[in-house]
């Protein structure tokens, strides 16, 4: 535990979530040595995941959480109540459905861009939330550049290869990020330094591709206009 004393300023450890204190004698939670790296990593990775599949990250992060596996802060601990877990469950089977439809992917996105980034902004700062109130501002201020980042890089790449006729590359793409999201959180959860390392890399590409995805876009969308007003 990091903090030692009234006046600590950092993140603190955060205790096992009401869901998973049954689970807890019988396993060990997958943050079982949570301190303030395991407290930064889980924010990061709820904020990163809330980017690409906000219902499938809130559904695993429940499910860990009520099957024991994961000790989730007190902000956090009604993600694993039955009831959230039905509804953020449903939720994630409709986001994969809707995900594997070319076009109707694009036009999910573009309303989950008002969803995904406050969301991450939140999960972030409830991961934190028994710390100062400056780390609390922090981790939402962040969590919302990293949402953000997460979220313009799936849906500008997702929308440029909508452009193409065929559905194929459009389902390998979805798969791809199915397989991401439940793989980075793991991580975030088992290896920490790990996954802040390939967070920081995949930040830095971000910035460098999500301005050349949408001035892709307007070419293509400028080229498609052209042709229809031609035709």
């Amino acid at each position: 535990m990091l903090c030692r004393g009234a006046h600590c300023r950092g993140p603190r450890a955060i205790p096992a979530s009401p869901g998973a204190r049954g689970g807890a004698a019988r396993r060990a939670p997958y943050n079982r040595g949570v301190d303030s790296l395991h407290n930064v990593a889980l924010a990061a990775g709820l904020a990163w995941a809330s980017g690409i599949r906000l219902y499938a990250v809130l559904f695993l992060a429940g499910a860990l959480a009520h099957f024991g596996y994961l000790a989730l802060p007190p902000g956090l601990a009604v993600l694993s109540h039955p009831l959230v877990l039905g509804a953020s469950g449903a939720m994630a089977l409709a986001e994969f459905v809707a995900d594997k439809v070319p076009a109707f992917d694009s036009v999910w996105d573009a309303v989950h861009t008002f969803i995904r980034v406050p969301a991450g902004a939140f999960l972030a700062a409830a991961s934190l939330g028994q710390a100062d109130p400056a780390w609390v501002a922090a981790a939402a201020i962040l969590g919302g550049v990293i949402a953000s980042g997460a979220h313009l890089t799936k849906a500008g790449s997702r929308a440029l290869i909508n452009a193409s006729p065929e559905p194929f590359s459009n389902w390998a793409a979805s798969t791809l990020e199915d397989v991401l999201v439940p793989v980075g959180f793991l991580a975030a959860l088992k290896a920490p330094l790990v996954f802040l390392a390939a967070l920081g890399v995949f930040l830095l590409l971000a910035l460098w591709l999500v301005p050349k995805l949408f001035r892709a876009l307007r070419r293509v969308y400028r080229s498609l206009a052209g042709v229809a007003s031609g035709a």
